[in-house]
């Protein structure tokens, strides 16, 4: 299982993570700050929704089954990254 840990301090850090296709896969989002509108993160993409409570860990499970990029942002839909499957 391939982790990716995205730290989240008034943005994501890092905005754009990769993945292999047909690799199991997970996401990992950790809030370090209370800056901004990104006590929630969501993807339709990638279909999962979560606040983020600070400095906690929140993880999901990434379909890499189709290679692609796919979208994350903040509740607001003002901050965003992306998923890349290759």
């Amino acid at each position: 299982m391939v982790k990716q840990t995205v730290i989240v301090d008034g943005g994501y850090q890092p905005q754009t993570v990769t993945f292999k296709q047909g690799e199991p896969a997970e996401l990992v989002f950790k809030r370090v700050s209370d800056r901004g509108c990104l006590d929630v993160v969501q993807s339709g993409d990638l279909n999962f929704k979560a606040a983020l409570p600070l400095n906690q860990e929140v993880s999901f499970p990434i379909d890499t089954s189709a290679a692609g990029e796919y979208g994350f942002a903040c509740g607001m839909d003002m901050v965003k990254g992306t998923v890349i499957v290759k």
